[in-house]
């Protein structure tokens, strides 16, 4: 197996739409073979976060809310995205886990990033697990979040998982990694 590069070259980009919270892009690219690709489209959004937060006595916080686009209720890991004034990614989920279910943590321990379809969206979430949670405040969620709170025994998320009650596929590639970090998923 050879050793080259297969990164291609950015020969233009051209941006066909730009909001706050999403950017489309037409780029013109070469191949290190020479081959032109043109037109290939990329989305850009923010850098997102979440975690799988524990309480102090090692229940799951879980949120609930409405996503408009599969026109569903879901169940999902609270976050969201970075925003500016947040100094690093751990300062971000902290910062989501605060505004959506009130909660802060004791510890947070750093589990990877994963890509929603890197072959069109340009961005990672960045995924944690937090631990010795409590509850601290109400929610200060923004004006177009409606967020129940939903906090459950380890084995009812564990059976919330079997039953596939978790469509957000980056969301279970977090949960993952968390069970991995806490020796409750064994591979080998």
């Amino acid at each position: 197996m050879q050793d080259r590069s297969l990164k291609w070259k950015t020969i233009s980009s051209e941006y066909l739409f730009n909001d706050t919270w999403l950017k489309a892009r037409k780029d013109r690219c070469e191949r290190p073979d020479g081959k032109i690709i043109d037109p290939y489209y990329v989305m850009e959004y923010p850098t997102w976060v979440t975690g799988v937060g524990l309480t102090t006595d090692e229940k799951v916080i879980l949120i609930r809310q409405y996503r408009h686009a599969l026109g569903e209720e879901c169940i999902e890991l609270p976050g969201g995205c970075v925003d500016a004034s947040d100094k690093d990614y751990e300062q971000a989920v902290r910062r989501e886990f605060l505004e959506e279910t009130g909660f802060t943590f004791k510890t947070t321990e750093y589990l990877g990033r994963t890509s929603a379809n890197p072959s069109t969206n340009a961005n990672v979430l960045h995924m944690f697990l937090l631990t010795g949670g409590e509850e601290l405040q109400e929610q200060e969620l923004d004006h177009n979040e409606e967020i129940d709170v939903l906090v459950v025994t380890f084995d009812e998320f564990k059976q919330m998982l079997l039953e596939n009650k978790f469509i957000q596929s980056m969301h279970v590639t977090n949960i993952f990694y968390a069970l991995q970090r806490l020796g409750k998923l064994h591979l080998l």
